[in-house]
């Protein structure tokens, strides 16, 4: 077992000092997000995504989801680009190319429920123009099988305890001492839980959130929210210690106000509040 680093705390005084890039005047300014996902057992979470990476202050959500819920994703989520994916072993159309490379980030996970999809949408997705891919769900448990070096260089992993344990190959010991070893092996940003980890071998460890965030479709918010900062620009480590961070403290507020039994929905229109607290939405 490798020695622990001393973690830093993701704190509110954190925040305020890395701050938000300018957002701009317009919606082109603020960055596009792309998110891959959705399956019939699980419609919703790519709109819970997406809506995360807008209520973050991304300008623009594509989503790209199966051909028979597209229409299902447009009523749900009216701000959103629907794209319908292709079938198994089909390419994609240029217009979704298009799509795609204009994205400042692109999520791929949320609500897949097939292994062999997931691994489809990465070996695409490796021959796309991404300039920061965050993977998450499924996406994760076979990120191994992708060629790291096909994938795009920033790479984020939104990892639960199961997914981290795949990747490592053995069971978590400790977060703060498994994921850094873990980040350096896959040349990416790892967060799981309270934890976080880059390439580099820094390490930072979350103290908000609470049992309401285990709630169904909390994870799709989380990434949503990961996604929307790294299309905003942020580095990928800061990306996605902001999205867990929000993302924790929207649980908190709604404890607070609500007690246990909010819902996934409510934490991604808690996620302004939770970063205006710390100032950060400003810019």
């Amino acid at each position: 077992m490798s020695s622990r680093a001393e973690p830093v705390i993701v704190s509110p005084e954190l925040l305020q000092g890395w701050g938000l890039p300018d957002p701009g005047e317009s919606k082109y300014s603020r960055g596009t997000a792309m998110v891959i996902g959705g399956s019939p057992l699980s419609t919703g979470a790519v709109t819970l995504a997406g809506e995360a990476a807008l209520r973050v202050g991304a300008g623009k959500v594509g989503v790209t989801t199966e051909a028979a819920l597209a229409d299902i994703v447009r009523g749900a989520f009216p701000e959103a680009g629907v794209h319908a994916s292709p079938r198994t072993g089909e390419p994609v159309d240029a217009a979704w190319t298009a799509a795609c490379d204009a994205s400042d980030a692109v999520l791929v996970g949320p609500g897949l429920a097939d292994a062999e999809v997931a691994r489809e949408w990465l070996v695409r997705l490796a021959h796309q123009n991404v300039d920061c891919l965050v993977v998450d769900a499924f996406a994760v448990g076979i990120l191994r099988d992708v060629d790291r070096d096909e994938l795009p260089r920033s790479l984020i992993v939104n990892a639960n305890l199961e997914e981290a344990e795949i990747l490592l190959g053995r069971p978590v010991d400790d977060l703060l001492t498994d994921l850094p070893g873990l980040a350096r092996d896959l040349d990416a940003v790892i967060h799981c839980y309270s934890a976080l980890a880059a390439p580099s071998g820094r390490v930072w460890e979350l103290r908000a959130g609470g049992p309401g965030l285990g709630t169904a479709g909390s994870g799709d918010v989380l990434a949503g929210a990961i996604t929307g900062f790294a299309a905003r620009g942020m580095r990928p480590e800061r990306a996605a210690a902001c999205g867990a961070w929000s993302h924790a403290r929207a649980g908190d507020r709604l404890a607070e106000r609500m007690g246990l039994g909010f819902l996934a929905r409510e934490l991604a229109r808690e996620l302004p509040s939770a970063m205006r607290e710390v100032g950060v939405s400003r810019g």
